[in-house]
């Protein structure tokens, strides 16, 4: 997508660079593939992610003189230069606005007055070097493509001599409505997509037009509704077969077009999907390894830099898994060397947005003030403690609730005061990065088909008591039954059940009504500072955790402030926005620069709804229109992950907070409501025993 160049320039992009006078070095054999994935913007914004200006930017691109034209090779020349020297320039300035923050606490207003100018130069390095990724990305999907009148060969180049055939008639394969939006773009533009047969759709791929409508990414996120993994990748191996030994050089040949076109597209599905299609099915990663090996790598030189490739994102797949340990095993190390160029942008536009605006994007700007805490308490009763947990079940740790040797080990004696004695904002950023922790694991292939995994719609999305083993994927599977299913947003969703249940645990188990209403403003207080800050995740999952029907029936509610309880319906009203429209946290511009985590179970309510109805036509084409819509909605996973929240990390809060989510995770909730008596109404003392006078009185008189 139209994102800033990360720190991973490799020394082979030099190869691109001028080295003297007009002369530059491409190589004959390997083309133009630092990066293929289209990215996230292609899927949603389609055949609008280029806009006017990048192609009149691409179009003056490389000439001298207005009449003077300039060849594509000139073009990406030029363009590579732009690109690096201004990301050099950036990353010198992100590391001298970095030594200025540190020095601000010292050196007074002097340094102050200077970090707001440097901000604005900073947003404006980081548009240009975002634009110039833009024009890269528009460079690299103008090439390799065919007339879509030639795609029913492409299907068939199985034979060489097929290939200046008269092309076959493409209404089997595609099925295409007009209209006037896409005029504007060219004489084949009024032509869109409607629908397609598998082969038909796989063939669309070699399109000229596939990468610039963003069909490609589009379909990336959907095939597994029509073809398998394995169908996917024996036809793009096909096509490479049929037509590697014979492309040239030449880049007008069918051959060379078709040839480089399939190894664009593998790559590009091993960048985004790798971790869905490749790293869960071994055969599938064999049989591309086998084919590199055997068939490119001796004709090719591009079949070593596809294995580095596969290498890379095995690393990155292992590496992601062991994470969470990762960072807390190395809490001493500096920020600055954990965060890279990447989150520190993310975090200079996080600041001049929210200097920009603090109103929430619906919602009028409540001026409640956030508590800093209640005070010291007692200690928890420790005989409470014991009864409470008898009716606990003994804790099963995972990747979310892993628990860490750290100063709070012993998070049960401690109880619920660290919740009354931290402020708002400290949990609530612990807690934000904990989810995001969660949330950047997943893929936005992980929200299809998710009724083949028992997700419904209800507040609870995934039982308890069903594992993923037992989950029947031949219940209202929409995938093709060969296809490979990750199950990883079974675990998201019981994340988030579990951190709702925490809540209601914690509630329900304070021993007095104050320390219960302390802890409620508390969650109410952490809810609404989580969604003005776009973790609706988190607060989605506190107001699931206050809305237990145990929880709602409790006394402490009507001794809340009334300001505090009017973010229950705060809260409410963010839930009913959410639910309106999948694709409401996309809206204007500021899910571009301000960090997002979506609610997953709204997210895949929302897939579900698009999934609802065929997805074939009376032809037994598979309508196109239909995935392109799902396509778009998924997308908007990829979208928030590229913007991380970059709060400062305390470890040991994490580790507090994922003991107590741990203790309480599958917890019965109205047993341990049961054991406490602040979660009853209490007749006054007085008044009882008036009571109990009055009714001995009346028994007396009944027997003179």
């Amino acid at each position: 997508g139209p994102g800033f160049a990360e720190e991973n320039i490799e020394p082979e992009e030099e190869t691109m660079i001028k080295i003297a006078g007009n002369s530059y070095l491409v190589s004959p054999n390997l083309p133009d593939f630092h990066s293929c994935s289209p990215g996230w913007s292609s899927a949603f914004y389609g055949a609008e992610c280029f806009d006017s200006e990048v192609r009149s930017y691409m179009k003056n691109l490389g000439k001298q003189k207005p009449s003077e034209s300039q060849n594509i090779d000139a073009k990406k020349v030029e363009l590579e230069q732009l690109l690096m020297m201004e990301t050099k320039n950036y990353r010198k300035t992100i590391k001298f606005y970095q030594k200025l923050l540190q020095k601000e606490r010292s050196k007074g207003p002097e340094t102050k007055s200077v970090l707001p100018k440097l901000r604005g130069q900073l947003q404006e390095m980081k548009s240009k070097v975002q634009f110039l990724e833009l024009v890269k990305k528009y460079v690299q999907a103008k090439q390799w493509g065919v007339e879509s009148c030639v795609l029913p060969t492409v299907i068939h180049n199985g034979r060489t001599d097929t290939m200046d055939v008269a092309p076959m008639d493409e209404s089997s394969l595609l099925l295409y409505y007009n209209t006037e939006k896409h005029q504007r773009n060219n004489q084949n533009g009024i032509r869109v997509l409607q629908a397609g047969t598998p082969l038909g759709l796989m063939a669309y791929l070699y399109s000229r037009n596939a990468f610039l409508e963003g069909y490609v990414q589009q379909f990336l996120y959907t095939f597994r509704y029509f073809c398998t993994q394995e169908e996917f990748l024996q036809f793009l191996l096909d096509r490479i077969s049929s037509t590697l030994s014979s492309a040239s050089l030449d880049p007008s040949t069918s051959f060379t077009k078709i040839c480089n076109r399939s190894f664009y597209i593998l790559q590009a599905w091993i960048e985004d999907c790798y971790s869905v299609d490749f790293a869960t099915n071994a055969d599938l990663l064999c049989t591309l390894k086998e084919f590199i090996s055997s068939k490119v790598s001796p004709l090719n030189g591009y079949g070593e830099r596809l294995l580095s490739l596969l290498e890379d994102a095995s690393a990155r797949q292992s590496g992601s898994v062991h994470q969470c340990s990762s960072m807390d095993k190395c809490e001493d190390e500096c920020e600055e060397d954990r965060k890279t160029l990447h989150s520190l942008c993310k975090k200079l536009s996080e600041d001049v947005s929210r200097k920009a605006s603090l109103h929430f994007f619906f919602l009028q700007n409540f001026n409640w003030k956030l508590s800093k805490g209640m005070g010291p308490i007692a200690h928890y009763q420790r005989e409470r403690l014991s009864t409470i947990s008898s009716v606990l079940p003994k804790p099963c740790y995972n990747s979310f609730t892993e628990e860490f040797p750290v100063s709070f080990a012993k998070a049960d004696e401690v109880g619920p005061y660290l919740l009354i004695d931290y402020g708002v904002q400290q949990l609530c950023s612990q807690l934000t990065l904990l989810q995001q922790e969660v949330f950047h694991k997943c893929h936005p292939v992980h929200f299809l088909n998710s009724r083949a995994l028992g997700v419904k719609d209800k507040s609870v999305a995934v039982q308890k008591a069903v594992s993923t083993e037992t989950v029947s994927l031949k219940v209202c599977n929409l995938f093709l039954s060969k296809c490979i299913q990750d199950q990883y947003l079974l675990q998201l969703l019981r994340n988030a059940d579990d951190i709702s249940t925490w809540v209601a645990a914690e509630i329900v188990t304070c021993h007095t009504s104050k320390l219960q209403m302390s802890l409620l403003s508390k969650f109410l207080l952490i809810a609404k500072c989580c969604y003005e800050q776009r973790n609706f995740a988190t607060a989605m999952q506190i107001l699931a955790g206050l809305e237990n029907l145990i929880v709602r029936q409790l006394p402490a509610w009507k001794i809340l402030p009334a300001k505090i309880a009017e973010i229950l319906e705060e809260l409410k009203a963010v839930q009913v926005f959410l639910k309106s429209d999948s694709l409401c946290l996309m809206e204007g511009e500021r899910f571009k620069t301000l960090p997002t985590i979506p609610s997953a179970h709204v997210l895949a309510m929302h897939v579900q709804q698009l999934e609802t109805g065929g997805f074939t036509m009376t032809n037994g084409a598979h309508k196109w229109t239909k995935l392109r819509n799902i396509a778009k909605v998924v997308s908007q996973v990829h979208a928030f992950q590229e913007n991380p929240y970059t709060y400062t990390p305390d470890f040991k809060l994490q580790s507090y907070l994922r003991q107590r989510i741990t203790r309480f995770k599958d917890a019965d909730i109205s047993a341990l409501a049961a054991d406490n008596c602040a979660n009853f109404h209490q007749i006054p003392a007085e008044k009882h025993s008036r009571k109990i006078q009055e009714t001995l009185r009346r028994m007396k008189a009944t027997f003179q």
